[in-house]
């Protein structure tokens, strides 16, 4: 069984990587990207190759006797919207085209709750409106949207819609919190921090992957929440990371109407990592329900919140040395804390 991953030197590509023999032979395997592979964290049968989705001609030759394609290909929230409108949706709709054109069994889209904008009702089901906040979540809708429109032409698609995944090898803006953590200053909450805010531990999100790709296909042609079970407060989730690091960090509420606006001003000055998407929704509850993955794909979670945060700070600790800084293009790499450095100097 031939299996194609796009965007496969990313955070989420790299723990496919991890568990694909669980399903096929490594070198069964394609794994393609953009940006460049840690060779050595990929098996050696598994093909890594230089890739783009916006190829066509590229495209349409990698699908070529492919059974399963997993699209994790997509540009994050801090790249030019000209980038992250050509990846996210015209590159979706090539990979789907090549994927029907050469009859591929399935494609499994891993989109994002970011599809739901900043809603006021809790939990959010799969039918809940779909309102993108940014060109990023703007994207992603409109990838959804292709999605269905591909199903519709007789192409199996799963979609699913994960929360904010962790784990090892996470950077990014996580890096930044890893980082205020293990310096033992105060973590500043936007808000007061009794929101509830849903992670999800990556190994989980492949599990998910992993059970899409195998189950009978009308199981999975349809659309799906994943995230954790188990999860409490940002005071109390981020706490247990706190109390584990034992560095005297701890949580500090501040206020919303006053921050937020603060962080835009950042983010239009290009001074900040923190995009609207982050600082709009820290102080909101935020959670999906994940009963229909459950009951549906039979898939059981099994790492918590406060699990995954713990289990990604133990990485970051462990290999912080070894961690280049980055602009924001990958999760994979530590993004530069801009101002925020700054501001940390002071708690």
């Amino acid at each position: 069984m031939k299996v194609v991953v796009t965007g496969g030197a990313g955070f989420l590509g790299y723990h496919i990587a991890q568990k694909i023999n669980r399903i096929t032979d490594f070198k069964n395997c394609t794994f393609f990207d953009i940006a460049p592979f840690e060779t050595g964290d990929y098996d050696k049968d598994i093909s890594c190759i230089y890739g783009d989705v916006r190829d066509k001609k590229q495209m349409d030759e990698m699908m070529k006797d492919t059974d399963i394609v997993i699209h994790c290909a997509a540009a994050l929230p801090l790249w030019k919207k000209k980038d992250i409108y050509e990846t996210n949706i015209d590159g979706t709709r090539i990979v789907l085209d090549s994927s029907l054109k050469n009859k591929v069994n399935r494609v499994i889209h891993i989109s994002s709750t970011a599809v739901y904008g900043v809603p006021d009702v809790h939990p959010l089901y799969e039918s809940h409106p779909r309102h993108g906040v940014g060109p990023y979540g703007e994207s992603k809708v409109k990838a959804e949207e292709i999605c269905e429109e591909y199903r519709k032409k007789g192409l199996p698609v799963c979609i699913l819609r994960p929360k904010s995944f962790i784990g090892t090898a996470r950077l990014g803006v996580f890096q930044i919190l890893y980082d205020w953590v293990e310096s033992g200053v105060k973590i500043p909450i936007i808000g007061n921090g009794k929101n509830r805010y849903q992670l999800f531990e990556v190994e989980d999100l492949v599990d998910a992957i992993l059970l899409a790709s195998t189950l009978p296909l009308e199981k999975i042609n349809d659309t799906f929440n994943v995230g954790a079970k188990e999860f409490k407060t940002v005071n109390e989730d981020v706490g247990a990371m706190c109390e584990y690091a034992g560095t005297g960090a701890r949580v500090m509420g501040t206020p919303a109407s006053l921050i937020k606006p603060v962080l835009r001003l950042f983010e239009l000055m290009n001074i900040s990592p923190l995009y609207k998407w982050i600082y709009g929704t820290a102080d909101t509850d935020s959670y999906v329900s994940i009963e229909k993955a459950e009951k549906q794909l039979g898939w059981i979670p099994k790492y918590s919140n406060s699990d995954a945060l713990i289990r990604s700070y133990k990485w970051y600790l462990e290999n912080k040395h070894t961690i280049q800084q980055g602009t924001g293009v990958t999760h994979r790499i530590a993004w530069k804390q801009g101002i925020l450095a700054l501001f940390k100097k002071f708690l």
